[in-house]
């Protein structure tokens, strides 16, 4: 769910910026004390850009989970062709599916690429047929099942 955040004018990431991000994508888990020893900056200077960061988007802070060990029996990825014309209206209508966490725009083969965690095949079922196929602008929709996750590293360091 994405919360209202006051609108705020984002300014380019500087390099302490950046050793921030880079040290989190390792360790999450790390203090802000801890950031600013390593950056030789004061702790009051990581919160004050941690939170600018948080509030602009760059990043998010949360625990990592495999779904598959938490009980869920199918996650998966939907690749879905749109009619161009209605698609933020599609979007808008998937970003209302708790069982989808993840929507993106893509270019190639499919307009839009979603990943989802559902409990059971039912489940499944229900979004594919009664949920997501009944919008009204989704042309195709084509859907693999993530047997296991080989690597997820989110250590990628900044552009």
């Amino acid at each position: 769910m994405k919360k209202n955040k006051p609108e705020t004018k984002n300014r380019s990431l500087d390099q302490t910026d950046r050793e921030i991000i880079k040290l989190l994508q390792k360790n999450g888990r790390l203090s802000n004390t801890v950031i600013a020893k390593r950056l030789s900056v004061s702790e009051a200077t990581v919160r004050t850009r941690l939170n600018r960061l948080i509030n602009e988007d760059y990043i998010q802070i949360v625990a990592v989970s495999n779904p598959l060990k938490l009980g869920f029996e199918i996650v998966g990825v939907i690749r879905i062709d749109a009619d161009i014309k209605k698609i933020r209206r599609i979007t808008k209508e998937l970003e209302k599916l708790d069982a989808i966490w993840f929507i993106v725009h893509t270019t190639g083969g499919n307009d839009i690429y979603t990943e989802f965690i559902v409990k059971t095949l039912d489940e499944l079922n229900d979004l594919l047929f009664d949920k997501i196929n009944k919008i009204d602008g989704i042309i195709r929709t084509n859907t693999s099942i993530i047997l296991r996750y080989i690597k997820r590293n989110y250590a990628w360091g900044t552009g």
